[in-house]
């Protein structure tokens, strides 16, 4: 790639980004359609969905969003990431994919259109775990860990959990008797698939940050649950299951910390 399509590049990456944070604030102050991302979401009343407090998450996916879009405008190092041309081009492009698909899913939703969503939900979570597979294998400086692997780690952990909410709203939507009359089960049996999914992704990725976005959201679910303006403790048995799946992910989360320190200690 040649200084002038490497400069292209950059300018698609940052004004990407920038139309994708101009959608979301669309959504929020406009809003699309006349209702907020929550208001939305409480079309579709569900078990599985977290506390609206839970969303302001994305505040901080974006603000590591925007640290990617700022470090890639700097000549790396030898050292960094970016420094192979390869991989450079494929993170930048895979980024542009991810911006895209996250404001157009922003439409979707905003507009009712749940099967759609479903769908282009799914392609984001593709392209963020190839994202996370690339960065998994590869030699970060802390300079990478802290402006590449962690904003796409936290945005990974938190669409693997909105990509379940999203799947549960589809059901909710499509109002099937199997799941509206289970939905107890169904939920619980969603929290402990999901548990598995994750764990095996932290240790998988050796992803803490991963992790700590997912324990952020499973106490959105718990908090919902106990909330006097949720659920108000009305399903016991899924707030015991919610702990349970906190406290094993917390787990999961400090062994991963005493491996990586060990590995860490190993190479030293």
């Amino acid at each position: 790639m040649d200084k002038n399509e490497s400069l292209v590049s950059k300018w698609l990456v940052t004004i990407i980004y920038f139309v994708m944070i101009a959608t979301n604030a669309a959504a929020i102050l406009l809003p699309l359609n006349g209702m907020t991302t929550q208001e939305v979401s409480d079309t579709y009343p569900n078990l599985f969905a977290p506390a609206g407090v839970t969303f302001a998450i994305w505040s901080v996916i974006y603000l590591l969003l925007a640290g990617f879009v700022v470090y890639q405008w700097f000549k790396p190092t030898i050292q960094s990431i970016l420094a192979q041309q390869q991989i450079s081009v494929k993170l930048r492009n895979l980024f542009i994919v991810s911006s895209i698909l996250n404001s157009i899913w922003l439409f979707a939703w905003q507009y009712l259109q749940i099967d759609l969503s479903v769908v282009i939900m799914l392609a984001l979570l593709i392209v963020l775990i190839y994202i996370n597979r690339i960065l998994a294998t590869a030699v970060l400086t802390k300079k990478d860990y802290l402006f590449v692997r962690l904003p796409f780690s936290v945005y990974f952990g938190w669409i693997t959990i909105a990509t379940i909410a999203n799947i549960t709203a589809f059901l909710v939507d499509k109002n099937l008797a199997l799941f509206q009359n289970n939905q107890v089960f169904w939920t619980i049996a969603i929290l402990i698939i999901g548990l598995l999914i994750i764990s095996a992704t932290i240790i998988r990725n050796r992803d803490i940050a991963y992790g700590l976005a997912t324990l952020w959201a499973y106490y959105g679910i718990l908090n919902k649950h106990q909330a006097t303006d949720g659920w108000d403790g009305t399903y016991p048995i899924i707030i015991i299951t919610v702990m349970i799946c906190l406290t094993i992910l917390a787990l999961v989360c400090i062994y991963e910390f005493v491996l990586s320190f060990k590995r860490k200690k190993n190479v030293i």
